[in-house]
């Protein structure tokens, strides 16, 4: 029987608890950049959820691969709301730059604690959440015989995600090659964090996936003109290549390419390199003491920068260098990325301990979502921050260091937009929610 494009894990939703009547979804994303295949995202999640309001919790200006996004968060907040969403949030900043686990684990906490969100809709290669769901029971249980040969496999030298793959394949739980390869591509990946996260929390939400379209996530080439959907790589990939937005075109909403060509040569677009100078510095100043300290960074890989620190020419050159067989690019970029941002082990500790996520940043919204602000004001068990200004008396100490954090990465990155492009700095108490 040929597979549905998406499946209901849980047969009947949940009975709501918080008397409203109205339905909210969620969606986790990066929109870097938004493109057409997330616009399609969008309308079918509205579709397939019958949602009145759809609640975006996007990354901030720095993304989960361990790099600056190619366009700001406000930049992209302003397209997620022309192109179909009604609330845009940030994840913060150490759940947006973490692993996949971390990362999920903050955006499904964040939607959880709005106290209003019936539902979350992802995207996967596999568009089926039976199939996910079976594979993210074992993955949360980690039963002894999977824990076992994943161990065996990691002290092998294989990064994480191929060590997984071998335990799974191994395992007599479920070692076909249908779910490796399920268990083995990135949004499949991302959407059973997403399951893992729910069921740690015990959430009422309920998930849907939606089977992804077109180029793949790592896909770096353009495709046919008919298709109209590239992934997000390709369009970064293609931008780096030729500045010229009229190549990617027809593959971004025409909201975004506006959006896009008003800010080209402003602030958009960076790239990893464009923080060289700075990771450079930083590496410097710390190396006598070691990098260990940081999220993501063990001791080995510690000893390894500071013994090619002198290799250095750039962020992304500096990557390749120490990329080796038990460790992947995108893990590099990310522990390069937490020492940049001084994103400490004992920083993300603390935050977990205190359930993750304290307060709801509005980085915009439509002004048609009135009755969903209200629905946050009544039932979010955590403050919703428009104003800056107003978060000191409303947040906790832990709650405050996470803000700081990402206020800092926001200065950071824009600093080096205005260097890069010779534009005024403006810093993140002058900025307000983006309003369509």
């Amino acid at each position: 029987m040929k597979e549905k494009r998406f499946q209901l894990l849980i047969l009947s939703p949940p009975e709501r608890t918080w008397g409203i009547n109205m339905k909210v979804t969620g969606i986790i994303a990066e929109y870097n950049p938004l493109h057409n295949g997330h616009q399609y995202h969008m309308s079918e999640t509205r579709r397939i959820t019958d949602a009145d309001f759809i609640v975006a919790v996007i990354s901030g200006d720095f993304v989960q691969r361990g790099a600056p996004a190619v366009m700001d968060k406000y930049l992209r907040t302003e397209a997620a709301l022309k192109s179909g969403v009604d609330l845009v949030l940030e994840l913060p900043l150490f759940y947006a730059a973490g692993s996949a686990e971390y990362f999920a684990m903050g955006a499904v906490t964040l939607l959880d604690k709005l106290g209003c969100v019936d539902a979350l809709c992802f995207g996967s290669e596999c568009g089926s959440i039976g199939e996910l769901s079976a594979l993210a029971r074992i993955f949360a249980k980690e039963p002894e015989d999977y824990r076992l040969l994943l161990q065996k496999e990691l002290k092998k030298g294989h990064s994480f995600p191929k060590a997984r793959s071998l335990a799974l394949e191994q395992t007599c739980l479920s070692g076909s090659a249908h779910d490796r390869a399920l268990s083995a591509s990135p949004n499949n990946i991302l959407g059973m964090e997403y399951l893992k996260s729910l069921r740690k929390r015990g959430s009422v939400i309920t998930p849907y996936t939606i089977g992804r379209k077109g180029s793949g996530y790592h896909d770096k080439t353009l495709p046919l003109l008919e298709a109209r959907t590239a992934s997000a790589s390709a369009i970064r990939h293609a931008l780096k290549e030729n500045p010229s937005l009229s190549a990617i075109r027809p593959y971004v909403p025409e909201s975004v390419y506006h959006l896009l060509d008003t800010a080209q040569n402003r602030s958009f677009p960076l790239y990893s390199d464009d923080f060289s100078s700075l990771l450079h510095y930083k590496l410097l100043q710390e190396a006598s003491a070691g990098f260990a300290c940081y999220l993501d960074v063990s001791g080995d890989l510690s000893g390894k920068i500071c013994r090619n620190l002198l290799r250095f020419t750039g962020y992304e050159s500096f990557c390749r260098i120490l990329k080796s067989k038990d460790i992947t690019y995108a893990r590099l970029s990310r522990s390069l990325l937490h020492i940049l941002l001084h994103m400490t082990q004992a920083q993300m500790e603390e935050y977990i301990q205190n359930d993750y996520i304290a307060y709801a940043r509005i980085l915009g919204f439509r002004q048609t979502a009135a009755p969903l602000l209200k629905a946050l004001k009544t039932h979010a068990s955590v403050p919703a921050i428009s104003k800056l200004s107003n978060a000191k008396h409303r947040l906790d100490p832990t709650g405050l260091s996470m803000l700081e954090h990402d206020i800092r990465a926001s200065h950071i990155y824009r600093s080096v937009a205005a260097g890069k492009y010779h534009v005024p700095f403006v810093h993140e108490y002058a900025k307000r929610p983006v309003i369509v």
